[in-house]
């Protein structure tokens, strides 16, 4: 059976303390391009105070759009602006919003109450159909809450079911800060198969001590799509004070040729990419 791979440069890019040139960002997304992603998770429209890296993405996808192959663009906006601006974007495919099960991580991360990013989310799902893009759901803290707010398993299968029940069809599970558990992670998937109709991915922040652990949990329990970023660069800047990395594409390409998954990745690309990576993500 195969799995999507979603490769996260924006999410690498958002939370790089010096500024990226937007023909760096370019090159480096034409590169990915090449390689075979399933999905490229590429920019965000979200305040350009509140992450200043991201500002150019309009021109950024507007520039690698004539470069897109099968590979599907995918997009990240807090509120309804953000929506209509990627919404005018042909190439984008796929609009990101982020909901979390925190409602104090939720109002750090998009300044919305947990009741207002219900009633946002409700608006891009109009713009999605209207302008034929597909709304998928961020839900952060699916495995566990570091600011004391209610959390438990079956508040993540809830939320699911609510979710199913606006409309969302695909729904990304988590892991913020990087505090998931294998057995945590077995559960959760365990019962969302259950949910028909939303295709579940995951997205981890993790370490060098527990990123494979993860992956198996989730892949055993029905996980077919999982988010990655190379080198596992990024990480969410309103999650911590310390930054937990991304799941590294290197760690999860192996672990998938392991366990006898066929790929579509042009591995030549691939390499080129990771070189090219070294450019991007400098210090100064």
């Amino acid at each position: 059976m195969s799995v999507k791979i979603v490769e996260c440069p924006r999410d690498a890019m958002q939370g790089w303390s010096h500024p990226i040139a937007t023909a760096t960002k370019i090159d480096y997304l034409k590169s990915l391009l090449n390689v075979g992603f399933d999905v490229l998770d590429c920019g965000s429209f979200v305040s350009a105070k509140a992450i200043p890296q991201l500002a150019d993405s309009k021109r950024v996808i507007e520039s690698i759009a004539p470069y897109k192959q099968a590979t599907q663009l995918l997009c990240i906006v807090a509120n309804e602006r953000g929506a209509q601006t990627a919404a005018t974007l042909e190439a984008v495919d796929i609009i990101g919003f982020p909901f979390s099960l925190s409602e104090t991580f939720q109002i750090r991360n998009t300044k919305q109450t947990t009741q207002t990013s219900i009633e946002t989310l409700q608006q891009l799902l109009l713009i999605g159909s209207k302008h034929n893009k597909t709304v998928q759901v961020y839900l952060s803290m699916c495995f566990g809450n570091p600011y004391q707010d209610p959390w438990s398993i079956e508040m993540v299968i809830e939320w699911c079911h609510r979710l199913k029940q606006m409309g969302v069809e695909k729904i990304n599970l988590s892991d913020t800060i990087g505090a998931a558990k294998p057995q945590a992670i077995e559960t959760v998937f365990k019962q969302v198969h259950d949910i028909n109709g939303v295709e579940f991915g995951a997205h981890f922040h993790t370490t060098p001590f527990n990123a494979i652990a993860n992956l198996q949990a989730a892949y055993d329990n029905g996980c077919k799509k999982f988010d990655a970023a190379i080198k596992g660069y990024g990480g969410c800047p309103f999650a911590a004070d310390q930054l937990t990395g991304n799941l590294p594409t290197e760690t999860l390409l192996t672990f998938l040729q392991e366990q006898s998954i066929p790929l579509k990745i042009n591995q030549e690309a691939f390499a080129l990419a990771m070189a090219k990576s070294q450019a991007v993500f400098v210090e100064s």
